[in-house]
């Protein structure tokens, strides 16, 4: 069996407010934080069901890479999580607020 890929996750330190921004600035992703605010982990297919799985990959990746979830494997699987301390941490009250908005028609 090959080596799994070594999922990277920036250190709180890291996260950019520009990344998280342009992370959140699509309504896809805006549903996958949503769907993981109450602090669940939740698979690609059980946010994203009616996506391509190349096109939730990419929207995955993004959020990851930008330091708005942590991703996990489990098995074949993997699990996401919102990143919700190192957000506030980072920066207090913008979570609060994006959650707070009006839901798009993309949503």
């Amino acid at each position: 069996m090959g080596a799994m890929q070594v999922l990277h996750h920036p250190r709180q330190d890291e996260i950019e407010l520009e990344g998280v921004l342009g992370a959140l600035a699509n309504p896809t992703r805006m549903r996958i934080v949503r769907r993981l605010a109450d602090g669940e982990e939740l698979t690609c297919g059980t946010v994203l069901p009616d996506v391509s799985k190349s096109t939730a990959s990419r929207h995955w990746e993004v959020m990851r890479t930008a330091g708005v979830l942590t991703a996990r494997r489990q098995g074949r699987e993997i699990l996401h999580t919102l990143r919700r301390e190192d957000l506030d941490a980072r920066f207090p009250g913008l979570l609060d607020a994006v959650l707070a908005a009006p839901r798009t028609t993309g949503e």
